[in-house]
């Protein structure tokens, strides 16, 4: 790659990031922390928008369409960038940014495979095993209210975003139910 390879932008970018951006505004919702009883702490906040873009990735990677892959690649490239830059505006020392980042991504990494699983089973006992592991790291049961209101939100938001076509994912946007629509 020459030097002018350096200045291209990959592909999907800004797309990329606007389908991150809209998976944290969703994740942001305060009835997952007031409502379901996440915990509002950092790791809280963390688990609830790893759940939203692993969601999306899933979507994205499911797409026979080849540009949903390079898509989730995207979102996911666009999720840790956030996240250095997070780390980074907290005040993170360069010299452990990376290994945190690591970090992140390993959790990131485990609870996205754990929820493709329990999804694609259509488990929902086990997907609230995983959400109650993970987010409330073994404190809650899975078959608390505020567990299980958490996995039927996945389901609920999983199969919204199937019904939403590549093309609008395309053109950055995606939509995620509010955890008030699915109170019922």
């Amino acid at each position: 790659m020459g030097l002018f390879g350096l200045f291209r932008r990959k592909p999907h970018e800004r797309q990329g990031f606007e389908l991150y951006t809209a998976a944290v505004q969703a994740a942001r919702h305060p009835a997952f922390f007031d409502g379901i009883g996440v915990p509002d702490t950092l790791d809280g906040r963390f688990d609830v928008i790893a759940l939203h873009v692993g969601l999306l990735i899933r979507r994205l990677h499911g797409d026979a369409d080849p540009r949903g892959p390079a898509l989730a690649q995207a979102v996911f490239d666009a999720m840790f960038a956030d996240m250095d830059f997070n780390l980074r505006e907290m005040g993170v020392g360069d010299m452990s940014i990376a290994r945190r980042v690591k970090n992140m991504w390993e959790a990131f990494h485990g609870r996205a495979l754990a929820y493709e699983a329990a999804l694609a089973a259509g488990d929902r006992a086990g997907l609230a095993a995983a959400l109650a592991r993970n987010v409330w790291r073994g404190e809650s049961p899975a078959d608390a209210p505020g567990v299980r209101r958490l996995a039927d939100l996945a389901f609920a938001a999983d199969a919204a975003l199937a019904a939403q076509s590549l093309e609008t994912m395309l053109r950055g946007e995606a939509q995620f139910p509010a955890p008030e629509e699915e109170a019922a």
